[in-house]
């Protein structure tokens, strides 16, 4: 898969288990960490590891799996697909970390534009 359609993907699926405070950024012209950071909140540490355990089946069944996962345990999940950071958050670590501060001279990512079922609604 390509970069953008496993960000569309990760996206349309957080979307659906009701991911909040969804944003995708672009960081390829800022850092060679990865080409998209994509940040949601859960609402709890089941609702955390339920988006995250959807996310990589959804992927799985694309055959792309993550490089790397941080967090299994804890208030910040990652899913490292290399060129797509997916990071799940419960609402304390979120603001506490505030990636969206930390890379807001990445690209914010028009969402609307790809998640299907605020396309449909």
């Amino acid at each position: 898969m390509e970069t953008f359609e496993i960000l569309t993907l990760a996206a349309n699926t957080l979307n659906d288990k009701k991911a909040m405070e969804l944003v995708a950024v672009k960081i390829n012209d800022i850092s060679d960490i990865a080409d998209y950071f994509l940040i949601c909140t859960a609402t709890s540490n089941t609702h955390i590891k339920a988006l995250a355990d959807e996310v990589e089946e959804k992927l799985k069944e694309k055959n792309v799996t993550p490089h790397h996962i941080e967090g299994r345990s804890s208030d910040w999940l990652l899913l490292d697909y290399g060129t797509v950071v997916v990071h799940i958050f419960g609402r304390k670590s979120r603001e506490f970390y505030s990636l969206d501060h930390m890379w807001q001279d990445g690209e914010q990512v028009d969402l609307s534009q790809i998640l299907t079922s605020a396309l449909e609604e």
